[in-house]
């Protein structure tokens, strides 16, 4: 079979980043019941997010330079195949650390989240590349929606390993996929590595990139702390089952789909800094609501799921503007700086994971949560003060 010329169909992007998620998100729900299946603690159960978090930090460090040196396709097809092998070890696993072991070999997914950002900025100039990644996005958004949901069903019905039978598939069919559809689109590959990391310096040192990182990070930090804390709380707090815990963790994309279809419409008209302070204040004003509706006194799951709704559309409307500025900043390194800019908000993700699986209890519950929620959305809108400061200057 020849290998593709023509750049990727839209329908690849979408499945590349959604698969990325998916393999965060669609066993959230069944992390008690594996702590009980292994026998461990919650917090041994939960490197699953962290430890997953921190590899796939360090990959997207070395992936996104192997991209502009060797192209995007070559890269996207190992990570495919390695996160389809791990899937199967996941499934099979006879103790908890072969489990974690698998868990964080099916890391290397993140390519596809990461590498197709770098795809899309090969293909379109800074604002058209905003708009295009949310629209992707907008469509990809399905995959966190459903996906807890369906893992909870899962593990109602079959138990949880079969959610990573489900992933390993998923993994062959999206290789297949790309192995057809996806063309290389890096046609200015960097002659060795070595020239590649002397041009870093320009992309390290420029504020501007790391106001669209740091923006990044709080943003996607606030929703890691959710996925983190949520099930704790549900079950703790409002005595949720999975199915119903599934559920309501996935009505935070009910605002990320609408906050990407904004963003779609409108990233063309309005500067990148625009919208992403725009996205955090709607992220702050959802989450006031929230914490002054449990501090009256209701106490109800549909307060916390609604709040962490304005979380999503706040990350619909920031995400595509801070990931394609980031990414403009050298444009041909735009791979490097999808992977650099990925690594520091997944190795923030890990860390932000760890320390709510870790203050987080029973007693602490919500109040703990949204103070956590709160904190990092508040940090994130000064990151886009900064980016808008920065351009000016």
């Amino acid at each position: 079979m020849s290998t593709p010329k023509s750049p990727p169909r839209f329908v690849t992007l979408v499945l590349l980043t959604a698969i990325s998620v998916l393999s965060l998100n669609m066993f959230l729900p069944s992390l008690s019941n594996m702590a009980r299946d292994f026998e461990v603690d919650y917090a041994v159960i939960n490197l699953s997010i962290a430890g997953y978090l921190g590899v796939s930090a360090i990959l997207q460090i070395i992936m996104g330079p192997l991209s502009d040196r060797w192209g995007r396709r070559p890269v996207l097809l190992a990570a495919m195949a390695i996160f389809t092998v791990a899937s199967v070890g996941c499934w099979l696993a006879p103790n908890v650390w072969v489990f974690l072991g698998f868990r964080l070999l099916q890391s290397a997914v993140i390519a596809g989240m990461a590498l197709s950002r770098a795809v899309i900025r090969d293909m379109a100039p800074p604002q058209e590349a905003a708009s295009m990644m949310g629209y992707v996005a907008m469509v990809m958004a399905l995959a966190p929606m459903v996906g807890p949901v369906v893992g909870g069903l899962l593990d109602q019905m079959f138990g949880w390993r079969v959610t990573f039978l489900l992933f390993a598939m998923l993994g062959a069919g999206v290789f297949a996929l790309c192995w057809r559809d996806l063309g290389e689109t890096n046609t200015k590959k960097s002659d060795t590595l070595l020239a590649q990391f002397k041009t870093y310096p320009a992309l390290l040192g420029a504020r501007e990139f790391w106001g669209h990182v740091a923006c990044q990070a709080c943003s996607v930090g606030a929703f890691y702390v959710f996925l983190a804390g949520a099930p704790l709380v549900g079950e703790a707090q409002f005595g949720l089952t999975p199915a119903t815990l599934g559920l309501g963790m996935g009505a935070i994309t009910m605002g990320f789909v609408f906050g990407n279809f904004l963003s779609g419409r409108y990233a063309k008209r309005y500067a990148l800094s625009t919208m992403m302070i725009a996205g955090r204040i709607v992220a702050l004003v959802g989450l006031g609501g929230g914490f002054i509706l449990l501090v009256a006194g209701i106490m109800h799951p549909l307060v916390l799921f609604g709040s962490v709704v304005f979380i999503g559309l706040g990350n619909g409307l920031t995400l595509p503007a801070s990931n394609s500025g980031a990414l403009s900043v050298r444009p041909d390194l735009a791979g490097s700086a999808s992977g650099l800019s990925g690594a520091a908000v997944v190795g923030s993700g890990a860390i932000l994971t760890s320390v709510t699986g870790a203050v987080l209890n029973e007693s602490s519950g919500v109040f703990v949560l949204m103070a956590i929620l709160f904190g990092v959305t508040i940090l994130g809108l000064v990151a886009a003060y900064d980016v808008r400061n920065a351009t000016r200057g």
